[in-house]
This record gives structure tokens, C-alpha cells and sequence, in this order.
């Protein structure tokens, strides 16, 4: 009897151990946001892009293939400071009120970094900020001058702890860094990592270059890179084909010369070849370059298109190798410090580029080239290497997910899905979304002068409205835009037209096939979904922009 009631007491007792004993903490994974400023899948070994068999990324690209690679990843207004607002805030323009070039995102409305402290997270940032007001992160050490664009050399940026405010203002607080630009970002990351940050407690470090953005200032270590070697050209560059619509061409392609940005002289606003032989700006890289100023006038159009192209390309590509380069010291630090496989990477660019196709430079277009963003994640602990999906997702995803990956929920506030569910089995969940919305809102902006557009993409088709009017600022009505910041050279509204593309027949959209009767249905019912698009994300104009809604109303059948 009394062994028996020893036995009892054993069990008891260890019931109770078991009851008492703390379940082991789940160590939350670090987080490294790297994104480069318009790196367009073109300038990638993995998207399979004419520029493949350049091997331009072999160091982004052994990254994606060891995770997931996603094919159908798309931005929500194809311009940098509205795209960077739409990242932190998981919501669409209308919605996070960053509409332009000029919006700014107040640090109460960061939602990302805001989320992640919350969970115990150390937030930091490096790099292009671009959102003009304070970083809500613990650490900030950001571009400053030219409007939050910063300098390829030399460049300027405020850190945590400086009075923050930007270069033209009287209170500005900065220091100036010597070198290049891609090179100081990956410096002041790796201080972070070896000196500033908490070992005990995980981060999410966002790791931000300015390059290859325009006006694709390369480091002189890569002068003699892709020197002597042909860059493939895009067929469009020289043929555009049935693309686009008396919206980007006009009657009888009267405004092909005022409209998009080009490479050939076609633009008389902005065409490369005007930047490309400067003098000024050939000397900026390369001091002992010719700049050909002379000999370049003589050449006939299709020569010049040609001559400007390969070396806009190898600029850009330059600066590209830049940017891989710094990515492999990143990764050297992670590896020698035990960082490399419990931290989730996420490679991405802003938005897309033209890189000559239609002959259009810059983004802003709802064109494939500068709609699709580069996207990829390793985390070997939940995502198996070689893994790859056509499951659309936008920027908009991006905050839901990386909240969910650090173990939170996403805020209500929060437009976006988290595609978590897909980044660990490769699937689509039941009812993921099948479409993707954009909307540029500024027009005839800049020299590049895109008409202002909204529309939808899906795995198959896109539609798109070019309604060709400026925004009104509802605060202001007289102020129909930021003329200062704009640049525009024209003040005009654009023709409005609809444009259509079957994307399984036509993927370089060739041809726009709107007014075909064969895809009459399909048309309408991508309207519908329209509709449906821009009433859920509250990007319908109603009351807030009636000139444009009027617009929509009487030409959404035509």
C-alpha cells in the first residue's frame, strides 16, 4: 500500500512539473529589407529577361534560387515616393493620402516599423528614404539632399539623434560621407549590425541604395564593365507596333514627340541621348570619357538610338554591379556571424524601369516593364529553395507579411494580404486574389510626361484607362498640381482612351486589342472587376476629384 501511494505521489508530483514548466520562447526570425531604386526584372539573371546572359545578379540570384521567386509581383503607382508609402502602410495612394512625388508620410501613419516595435523588434533604416518627414524607426541613417534622393558620390544623410529635416531647410542637421553611394549604404548597415544593434533582441533592418536610379551614376571601379560587350536591344525600340492609343500617341501620333520619355530623339522634351553625351554628365563617372557630342549629331536616327542605347544600358548595368557587389559583402557579414540562415532577406525594387522598350525610359507606365517588381525571400527555416510562383501580389503586401512573418497581425488599416501562406508552400491559399490594381496619379509630370491612368492586371489580361487630367488638390482647388516639383512643360489634359492586352497571346504588348470584337466580353467583365477594384480599395473619385470622375463617366463605354 504505501509503494502504491508512492507511485501516486511520483505521478502527481510530475503532472504538476509538467503543468509548471514555461514552454520554450520561440526565437522570432530577423528580417533584412534590401530594395534598390528602379532594379527592373530585366536587369536579372532569374527573370529570364534578353539581359540573362549578361549575368548581372549573380549574387541576388543565388539568393532567390536558395528561395522564392515570385513572377507576378506588381507596384501600385510605379513612382518612388508613393510606392515607399504604400510599402510601410500596406495601403493603396488614395488610402495612405501619398499621391505624388510630393506626398509625405507622417510617422504616426509608418505602420510597418510602428507593428514591429510593438512584437520587440529593433527597426532600422539605411539609405533612400524619400517620404520627407522623420523615420519612425529606432535607427535612421537616410539620404537627406535632393529632395530624399541623395547623391550617387559624396552623398549627405541625417542619422538618429540629428535634428531631422531636409537639406534646404534652415535646420537641417547632416553629415557628408566620401565615396560612393552604394558602397557608403552597405557601410553604415554593417556599423549598425556589428556595433549598434541589440544582439538579444531580433531586428528588421531595411538596407535601401539609391542606385541604379536616373541618372545611373556608376562607381569608376566599373568603367571597363560590359565595355566591349553588345547589350541586347528590345525589337519595340525601333517598332512599336499597334501599343498604346491616342492617349500616349495621339491622332495620328501628333503627341508622340510630347509624350513618355525616350531613347531615340523621338522625345523633344527628355530623350537619353540629350543626357547620355553630355559633357557634364559623361565626366561625372568617367572623367576621361569622350563624350562623342560632336560625332553623335551626325549619325542618322536609327544609329544614334542604337549608340545611345548600349551605353544607357551599361551605365544602368553598371550601376546594377554596384549593388550586387554590396549585396555580397551584406551576405559575407551574415554568414561569418551566424546570421545568414535564421534571417529572412527580401530582395525587391521600388518599382519597375523601361529599359528602352515601346522606346520609353523611366517608369510610371502601366507597361509591363515598369509595373513588375523584382521579388524574392530566403529563409531556408520555412521557405524551400527552388521554389517559384505566379501568384500576383503587389506592395502593398508586403507590411501584412512581414508582420505575419514575425509572428503579428496585421492592423485593420492595412489594405494588403499577407502572402505568407504562399511564401512557405509555394500555393495560393483558397481565395487569394487574381488581380491587381494601379493608378498614376501624376500627369504629364517631370519630362517624362506620362498621361495619368489607373487599371487592372490579372495572370491573363490588363486593362487600362488613360483619363488625362490632373489631380486636384481638394484643400486647395487652385493648386492642380505641385508645378515647382512637377517641372511640367506642358499644361494640358491628354486624349483619353482605353487600352487592352492579351497578355497569354501578346506578353511585349504589341498589340492594344480594345476594339477587337473578340475580346468584347472579356473587356466588360474586367470593367466589372474594376469597379469592384477601386470601390474596395476606396480609390473611386466621386466627390474628392469630380473633373476626373466626369471623365470616367463619359468615356467609361466607349
Amino acid at each position: 500500500m504505501t509503494r502504491n501511494f508512492l507511485l501516486v505521489l511520483i505521478v502527481i508530483i510530475s503532472i504538476s512539473c509538467t503543468k509548471n514548466k514555461k514552454k520554450p520562447e520561440v526565437k522570432k526570425p530577423n528580417i533584412i529589407y534590401i530594395m534598390s531604386d528602379d532594379h527592373t526584372t530585366q536587369g536579372f539573371g532569374i527573370y529570364g529577361s534578353r539581359l540573362a546572359s549578361l549575368n548581372p545578379t549573380p549574387t541576388l540570384d543565388k539568393i532567390a534560387n536558395e528561395g522564392i521567386i515570385f513572377d507576378n509581383c506588381f507596384v501600385n503607382n510605379a513612382i518612388c515616393t508613393p510606392s515607399r508609402a504604400a510599402i510601410l502602410t500596406g495601403q493603396h495612394s488614395q488610402a495612405n493620402g501619398v499621391l505624388d512625388l510630393e506626398g509625405v508620410l507622417k510617422p504616426k501613419n509608418q505602420y510597418l516599423p510602428i507593428e514591429m516595435k510593438k512584437m520587440g523588434y529593433q527597426t532600422a533604416i539605411v539609405g533612400k528614404w524619400h517620404l520627407h518627414d522623420q523615420p519612425n524607426f529606432d535607427y535612421y541613417n537616410v539620404f537627406t539632399h535632393h529632395g530624399g534622393q541623395g547623391s550617387y558620390f559624396d552623398p549627405w544623410l541625417t542619422e538618429t539623434g540629428m535634428h531631422y529635416a531636409q537639406a534646404n531647410e534652415k535646420e537641417y542637421e547632416g553629415k557628408q560621407y566620401k565615396g560612393y553611394s552604394s558602397d557608403i549604404v552597405t557601410d553604415i548597415t554593417l556599423d549598425w549590425l556589428d556595433k549598434k544593434r541589440d544582439p538579444n533582441k531580433p531586428f528588421i533592418l531595411f538596407h535601401q541604395f539609391k542606385a541604379p536610379h536616373d541618372n545611373f551614376e556608376f562607381a569608376p571601379r566599373y568603367k571597363d564593365y560590359l565595355e566591349d560587350v553588345y547589350i541586347p536591344e528590345p525589337a519595340s525600340l525601333y517598332y512599336n507596333g499597334n501599343n498604346g492609343s491616342i492617349a500616349t500617341r495621339g491622332e495620328n501620333d501628333s503627341l508622340i514627340r510630347e509624350i513618355g520619355s525616350s531613347v531615340s530623339r523621338r522625345n523633344s522634351i527628355r530623350h537619353m541621348g540629350e543626357v547620355m553625351w553630355s559633357d557634364t554628365y559623361m565626366k561625372n563617372s568617367n572623367p576621361d570619357f569622350d563624350p562623342k557630342t560632336k560625332s553623335m549629331a551626325l549619325l542618322d536616327d536609327r544609329q544614334y538610338t542604337h549608340e545611345t542605347y548600349q551605353e544607357y544600358l551599361k551605365r544602368y548595368l553598371r550601376c546594377v554591379k554596384g549593388v550586387d557587389d554590396n549585396v555580397a559583402r551584406l551576405v559575407q557579414y551574415l554568414k561569418e556571424n551566424d546570421l545568414y540562415d535564421n534571417t529572412i532577406i527580401v530582395y525587391t525594387g521600388d518599382q519597375g524601369f523601361m529599359l528602352g522598350e515601346h522606346d520609353y525610359i523611366d517608369k510610371r507606365w502601366m507597361y509591363e516593364e515598369a509595373l513588375r517588381m523584382p521579388f524574392f525571400v530566403r529563409y531556408p527555416e520555412k521557405i524551400k529553395p527552388g521554389t517559384r510562383t505566379n501568384a500576383i501580389i503587389n506592395n502593398t503586401d508586403f507590411a501584412p507579411t512581414l508582420i505575419e512573418m514575425a509572428g503579428g497581425t496585421p492592423p485593420e488599416q492595412m489594405q494588403g494580404h499577407s502572402f505568407k501562406h504562399i511564401l512557405e508552400t509555394g500555393q495560393e491559399p483558397e481565395g487569394w486574389q487574381q488581380s491587381t490594381y494601379y493608378r498614376y496619379w501624376m500627369h504629364m509630370a517631370h519630362k517624362h510626361a506620362n498621361p495619368a491612368h489607373f487599371g487592372i492586371r490579372t495572370k491573363e489580361y490588363k486593362l487600362i484607362f488613360f483619363y488625362g487630367k490632373y489631380w486636384v488638390d481638394t484643400k486647395d482647388p487652385n493648386a492642380t498640381w505641385n508645378k515647382n516639383s512637377w517641372g511640367n512643360k506642358f499644361e494640358m489634359d491628354t486624349p483619353v482612351a482605353w487600352e487592352f492586352y492579351d497578355l497569354t497571346k501578346d506578353p511585349k504588348e504589341m498589340n492594344n486589342a480594345y476594339n477587337d470584337p473578340q475580346y468584347k466580353d472579356i473587356i466588360a467583365n474586367l470593367k466589372e472587376q474594376l469597379i469592384a477594384k477601386r470601390k474596395e480599395l476606396n480609390e473611386e473619385d466621386g466627390d474628392k476629384f469630380p473633373h476626373i470622375q466626369k471623365v470616367i463617366n463619359e468615356h467609361w463605354n466607349d
